[in-house]
């Protein structure tokens, strides 16, 4: 995890990602407490999404002491806002094929199982779920 979190998220990186073409960030907060965030892409779509107006919803994360709040599910709407406004007929995503709970979430939002792929972490090659809702 340290390998990983060193090589994805180095304070540099994460501010070129904040100004990028084609990324969107969107913040929640509660009160003036940091809530959580998401972020998107506009990136070409994986196999099975070939050709579609598509996004990705690359980050979903919400404050520990904040889940089962709504913060969550505000962040999704946000997120399909975004989408729609943009134009765009799905939204896809990875998540990681063991947490149950991000996979039930994103279940429960209407996205469904459309392929997998190898990710890794640090130097641990983990499976991601591909998820993708119609808009």
């Amino acid at each position: 995890m340290r390998i990983f979190l060193e090589e994805q998220f180095p304070p540099e990186r994460q501010m070129a990602e904040v100004g990028a073409p084609g990324r969107i960030f969107l913040l929640a907060f509660s009160g003036d407490e940091p809530a959580g965030y998401a972020s998107m892409r506009e990136a070409e779509a994986p196999k099975g999404l070939d050709d579609q107006k598509a996004i990705e919803i690359v980050q979903l994360y919400s404050e520990q002491k904040m889940i089962g709040k709504g913060v969550g599910a505000a962040l999704m709407e946000a997120c399909i806002d975004q989408a729609r406004q943009r134009g765009k007929d799905w939204v896809w995503l990875g998540v990681w094929e063991h947490n149950q709970r991000a996979i039930a979430f994103y279940q429960k939002w209407g996205f469904e199982r459309f392929g997998e792929h190898v990710f890794l972490v640090g130097l641990d090659a983990q499976t991601d779920w591909w998820m993708k809702k119609k808009l």
